[in-house]
């Protein structure tokens, strides 16, 4: 919390849009869209996605490192999210980033529930993630490694693979999520055609695991 009131205060904003962005009625938005999700458990479902800007995680292979500052995107009312959301015929939203738990997603989630959406999140959680899921997707990076209390809820542990070692750090990972948590080995996009035999031979020695693909990229939709 000390950090993201350090964050807050740096963030060139008015008094009253900071105390609207504690509560979480307004949040740094880089972008909104409504596509087919491309990666993970739910790929081939249609969401809207909502993407928060700021993340201090720093991956290096990051494809959206656009994302990190959150100055240089517009804090928006929650609520004008909201309506952009429920205008498309699927019930499904998608919060990913940047890092969605740096902030207060109380008053988000409540607002889509509400309004009879399912709600998936992507976050590496390396901060407490506060609100109502219907799905987690924990992606975690060794930059900060996750809370424990985000293992638990895990629906989805999503590692992506850079080089041959990560495999051993994605076994470590999946000895503290949850039984019913499903496993998903995912390539870094730009050493997937090195990497992918590697996956595909580790999960067929290891069928707890799956393959993630990041079909998006590969259909050109975003």
């Amino acid at each position: 919390m000390v950090l993201l009131l350090l964050l807050f205060e740096e963030m060139a904003l008015t008094k009253e849009q900071k105390e609207l962005l504690e509560r979480g009625e307004m949040l740094p938005i880089m972008e909104e869209f409504y596509t087919v999700q491309g990666e993970g458990g739910n790929t081939g479902k249609p969401a809207y996605f909502v993407r928060i800007g700021g993340c201090d995680v720093g991956c290096h292979w990051c494809d959206v490192k656009e994302s990190w500052n959150p100055d240089l995107h517009p804090v928006k009312s929650v609520d004008e999210v909201v309506k952009n959301a429920i205008k498309y015929p699927a019930k499904a939203v998608v919060i990913t980033g940047g890092e969605p738990s740096m902030y207060n997603l109380e008053y988000l989630t409540e607002q889509f529930v509400n309004a009879g959406m399912q709600l998936f999140v992507e976050t590496s959680g390396a901060y407490h993630l506060t609100g109502i899921w219907h799905w987690i997707c924990l992606s975690p990076k060794k930059n900060a490694p996750p809370k424990e209390d985000v293992y638990n809820k895990a629906q989805e542990l999503k590692i992506i693979v850079h080089d041959k070692n990560d495999l051993k750090w994605a076994e470590e990972h999946a000895e503290k999520v949850n039984t019913e948590c499903r496993l998903f080995l995912q390539p870094e996009w730009s050493k997937r055609e090195e990497i992918m035999p590697i996956i595909v031979d580790y999960v067929m020695n290891n069928p707890k695991w799956n393959i993630s693909l990041q079909t998006h990229k590969y259909l050109h939709i975003p």
